[in-house]
């Protein structure tokens, strides 16, 4: 059974962190129909000075974020005392869990293209310790078949085996499709799925969609996707719902307000990081 469009998020301009230009694309509006997924930022630029100011020491808790790379580099810090490099083709995959600071400054290339994903946790997990795992390029699956390439970043995927996440079971997948391609994404019983065009149009039943936008799907056994005259580069995201509360408060997402309060209170009496970095 095909699965339908049934939910078309078209990115808007934004800005953010120190100055950042961006496109955001989900957000608190689409926090239901994108469930577990939170938040959906793009950023595709030449001009160095639409991102060089990054994103200065900033809080996080009750989340996870995943920053994927395809071109560009970013260095990231935090509070724990672990700092490093996003790269090319990279994704870091950041749990926040009970908190920790957080900062991240993309350095000056030809091209910055990539996206970040912020991935709600359980209300159980809300106050895991935080985490990380970076998923480097040379040890991410891939796949090719006539005009496509694909890559298991988290999750399976047809013959491929991705990172496995700590928490939630997303699954994302890089697919890259040359010119005027057809190509059919198998889907699994989980509740949201959904692709993100990063770079071209995509035609699904005889739409088009253009770049920058998120396509929600209904249930079904799979997507039937098509490039048209230019190449195609998305990535494809399946998730089980959380079907929780949301407590939303900028970078802190709880269950309810009085964590959330609890959260920014910490924050302004230094208590926020629960984790010794000296462990």
């Amino acid at each position: 059974m095909k699965a339908h469009v049934i939910k078309a998020v078209k990115g808007q301009r934004a800005v953010d962190g120190a100055g950042v230009h961006l496109t955001r694309v989900l957000g608190r509006g689409t926090v239901e129909a994108f469930d577990p997924i939170l938040m959906l930022d793009s950023f595709d630029s030449t001009n160095p000075d639409d991102y060089i100011l990054g994103f200065p020491t900033h809080p996080h808790r009750g989340i996870e974020t995943i920053t994927y790379l395809s071109q560009g580099r970013i260095d990231h810090k935090d509070s724990m005392g672990n700092e490093g490099t996003i790269g090319e083709g990279d994704s870091q995959w950041m749990t926040a869990g009970s908190g920790v600071l957080h900062s991240e400054f993309p350095k000056e290339s030809d091209r910055m293209l990539g996206l970040q994903f912020w991935l709600n946790l359980p209300g159980k997990d809300k106050m895991t310790s935080p985490k990380y795992f970076d998923i480097k390029n040379e040890s991410v699956p891939v796949g090719h078949e006539e005009g496509v390439v694909y890559k298991a970043i988290s999750g399976e995927f047809k013959d491929l085996k991705g990172a496995t996440p700590h928490h939630i079971q997303a699954k994302f997948v890089e697919i890259k499709l040359e010119p005027n391609t057809r190509f059919t994404i198998p889907l699994e019983e989980l509740d949201t799925h959904f692709i993100f065009n990063l770079e071209g149009r995509v035609k699904i039943e005889d739409q088009a969609f253009t770049e920058k936008t998120a396509l929600l799907f209904s249930e079904g056994t799979s997507i039937d996707i098509e490039s048209l005259n230019e190449p195609l580069h998305l990535i494809f995201v399946e998730a089980p719902r959380l079907n929780e509360p949301v407590a939303w408060g900028g970078p802190i997402v709880m269950t309810n307000n009085s964590d959330l309060a609890l959260a920014f209170e910490e924050l302004e009496n230094g208590t926020f990081v629960k984790e010794d970095p000296s462990n």
